[in-house]
Formats: C-alpha cells, structure tokens, sequence
C-alpha cells in the first residue's frame, strides 16, 4: 500500500468554483408557515438554499431567549450543571450495580465512571471485551423478515430496545428487540408519488438516531432527508438541498445537531431541534460513500473512489486528508488500483475503522497519516468470471470505546474481530455464517447482540445478486466468558 504524503494534512476546505464553502447560516424552519403540496401532509421542509434569518428577526429571538433564561451567574451555573450530572451518574451505577448484584459502594462506582469519561473524551478509553466474546451459536440467530426489498442500513436505539430498518423499497420498520415484533411500518412509495406519501419514494441509503433517542433521520436517492418521531414514527420534517443521492447521516452525540453526506460530494450540518440549515462543506473529489460522527463537533468521511478518509474539523473550518485501501492489481505492469471506501465508523473519539472494495479493512488514528494497522482480503477471495478478486467490505461496525469490531461483505459470513492494544493490529476472532450482502451492522450500546441488515444485493448496485439470499434482519446474541473486569487500556497511538 502506498501512502501519500498528503495524508494526514491539515488543510482548509477547497473554495472557488468547485470548492466554494456556504456561509454558516440557521435557517428558521418552524418561523413560517410550512410548505404543503396536494394531498401530502403538512409537516416542516428546509432547504439549505433557503435565505438566511433578517437582523432583526435574530435580534427578536436572541431578546425572547435572554428573557426566558434565569438569571444566575457562570460560577452558579456550572455548580449546578456539576450537581446535576453527579446524581445522573449516581443514579445510573446504582442502578446497574442493583441489575448487576454487584456489592460496589456508589462512590466507587462514581469514581470509575468519571474516569471512564476523561478517557472517553480524550479518545483513550478502550475496553477489553472482545477476548471474553464466545462463538455466537449459529442458531441463536433470530431473523426478521418483513422488507421486500434488500436492507439497506439500520439503526439500534441509545436504550437497546429498539431497531430502526429501511430497505431499498423505500419501507422504514421498527422492531422491538425482545418480542422481535413490527411496532411501526412507513410503507415505500413508488417513484413519481413523492407528493402524496408520507415516506420515501425511493431506495433509503441511510439513517441515524440521536443520542436521547427522540429524532431518526433517513436519506433515500432522491436527495431527500426525512426526519422521524422516533417514539412514534410520524414525519416531522423534510430537509432538502442535497444534489444527489444521501448517502451518510450522524447525529452528534449529546446534541441535535445532525451531519449528512451525499454523492454530491458535501457534507451539510442541519440543526434538527430548531429545524434549521447550518452550513455545506467541500472537498471530496468523488461520491461520499459513509460518515460517522461522536460527541466532538467533527465527523468523518468515507469518499469512494478518491481514495481518502477525511475529518471535518466544523468550528475550525478545516479537513484533515487520509489516504489508503491501495492493492496491486496487475502484478506484470505493476499498476495500483485505488479501491472504493465504502464504509466507516469512529471506535472512540481518536480512532476509527473503515472498508473498501479492495477487500480490506483499515484501522486509523486521527494523527497518524496512514493506517495504524490494514487487514488485506479480509473476507478471502471469490471467483469472478475466471478472475480471482476480493470480496467487498459493504460494512463495518464498532463497539464503541472497545477493542470489539464486525466486518460485513457477501462471502457468506460475518467476521468479529479483536484490535490488539494501541489500535495496531487486527486479530480475527470468529465467523458467522449468513448468507447474503451485509448492508448494515450495528453493536447494541451494551454490546449484548450484533444486528445485521441483510439483501440479495448491495445498498448502492446491483453488481451481483445472491438469489439464496432473505432480506431480512438478524440478531445475533454476544455471550461473554464470566471473567474479571478487563482494565481500561489507554492507547498508545
């Protein structure tokens, strides 16, 4: 593999005619009266080239603001903001330590959890789990069927009792985890009927959850971002301004604040909460294939075929650039084909994980410019038309803050895989088998079970198709060894 020397660069977003960054702007949504067409229901839609707010409605609003806030001084505030997350945390290692039988004193428990904060927010927590994770029981797998379609991606909710699906029909499912019961079905509509239905008329690519679990964001082909009631699935609103298909969608964690990628090469920031555009970023020289994003106000970027992973530093107005996935090709001529990276996710707030149609899967620190470690034909290689390729990588997943991540291609399996300490090494550690593109894969919060979003086909084509293949979601339960806790094992990196 090689690395450019520009990986890693610290850099503004390329303006000009191609590059040109918008201005950050908030774009009222809830301000006027909503648009409404024929027969569609009445609900909020923002565009990101909607005008920006006059001065004097800002100055209104910022008055009605300071109005309603009490009055109370820095040192007061952060008193009580102190006070009030301690009992949250109180509250919550009571109650898991009740769940748990476990005879630590809450003090304890508190010390620990804050500790595990300072390193989660340094990007150096990482715990050690996947050592203890036995081989999934092929029949404990539970499958739900229930998209005609192939899933596309899915979502599990902050709480874990919940799974969000959405499918290449335009369908949008909520699943209770336990009862693996349908709670809530958005059928798809067919193309042209945009108008008169309530959800999407065309392939869902992605999808979103915030962090308190009240809003879900989808993005389907038709440059449309929809935004869900998670409780009950109704439509809230509808943000336009994307220029092709929307291809990746974050929440930033703790807040409303929402990222989302598309083939039109950007990246857009939206506030939900307020129902409002923010800003558009450039960079990508070709579709944007994946983004991720944690509790800092930056996301990362998978960009297909230029080759790069980048982090859009948002207050900073800058991007840093990483390039890898490069394999020989044609080993006579000595040519290199740069692979497509087609997925990513952040494992803490410092590393991340990402695939490409080259086959393999790259571990990165967000300050080193080449991966830290690269598993090459990570699922093996298939024949095709009397060639031998790699299979795809179509999906990776992380637990967050762990040393636990899933890989997804169509080579009839799932792989779990352990990151050796400091992130530079990956160990596989067990297959299982399923058949199918793995479009989608997401770690329960707890890391109790692994959810899979399986098709006949790939999210973004239609390549190949394995007709033996069910569209369908499956759960696969994570047993754990009884062992003693793994100690928090800070990076090296």
């Amino acid at each position: 593999m090689a690395a450019a020397a520009a990986g890693g660069r610290r850099g503004k977003a390329p303006r000009g005619a191609a590059g040109r960054r918008r201005p950050r702007v908030a774009v009222p949504g809830a301000e006027g009266r909503p648009r409404a067409a024929a027969g569609r229901p009445v609900d909020e839609e923002v565009s990101s080239d909607s005008e920006p707010e006059s001065p004097s409605l800002r100055r209104r609003r910022r008055e009605a603001a300071a109005e309603e806030e009490v009055e109370e001084t820095p040192q007061e505030k952060k008193l009580r903001l102190a006070k009030l997350y301690l009992e949250q945390l109180r509250q919550h290692e009571e109650e898991r330590a009740a769940e748990e039988e476990e005879e630590t004193q809450p003090a304890d428990l508190i010390g620990d959890r804050l500790k595990e904060d300072v390193l989660e927010q340094k990007g150096r927590l990482q715990r050690l789990v996947a050592k203890d994770v036995q081989p999934p029981d092929p029949a404990s797998i539970r499958v739900l069927r229930g998209h005609q379609l192939p899933v596309t991606c899915l979502v599990v909710s902050p709480d874990d009792r919940f799974i969000f699906s959405a499918s290449k029909d335009g369908s949008l499912i909520k699943w209770e985890v336990q009862s693996g019961k349908r709670l809530c079905v958005v059928p798809g509509g067919k193309k042209g009927t945009e108008e008169q239905h309530m959800g999407h008329a065309s392939h869902v690519l992605c999808m979103a959850i915030s962090s308190d679990g009240k809003y879900l964001a989808t993005g389907d082909r038709n440059k449309l971002i929809m935004i869900w009631d998670a409780a009950t699935c109704k439509r809230l609103h509808i943000f336009t301004g994307h220029r092709d298909a929307v291809s990746g969608l974050s929440f930033r964690k703790g807040t409303h604040q929402l990222y989302s990628a598309s083939h039109d090469r950007c990246v857009k920031v939206w506030n939900v909460a307020e129902n409002a555009y923010v800003e558009t970023l450039f960079g990508h020289q070709d579709v944007i294939t994946g983004l991720d994003s944690l509790s800092r106000e930056c996301c990362v970027t998978a960009g297909g075929r230029d080759g790069t992973v980048r982090l859009w530093k948002i207050p900073e107005e800058s991007q840093l650039v990483f390039y890898g996935h490069q394999i020989t090709t044609d080993v006579a001529a000595s040519s290199l084909r740069r692979g497509s990276i087609d997925c990513i996710q952040l494992i803490n707030e410092e590393h991340m994980v990402s695939g490409a149609d080259d086959g393999s899967v790259a571990l990165w620190g967000l300050t080193k410019k080449k991966p830290l470690a690269l598993a090459r034909q990570a699922h093996g290689m298939q024949d095709v038309q009397g060639l031998q390729q790699p299979y795809w990588i179509s999906a990776v997943a992380a637990l967050r803050n762990t040393d636990l991540l899933a890989t997804g291609s169509h080579s009839a399996s799932v792989k779990l895989w352990k990151c050796g300490e400091g992130f530079r090494k990956l160990e596989p550690l067990w297959d299982i088998p399923l058949v199918g593109f793995v479009n989608s894969l997401a770690f329960s919060a707890a890391g109790d079970f692994l959810v899979v979003g399986l098709g006949q086909e790939h999210r973004l084509g239609r390549w190949w198709r394995v007709k033996e293949a069910k569209n369908s979601i499956c759960i696969i339960p994570l047993k754990k060894r009884a062992s003693a806790p793994s100690p928090e094992a800070p990076d090296s990196s």
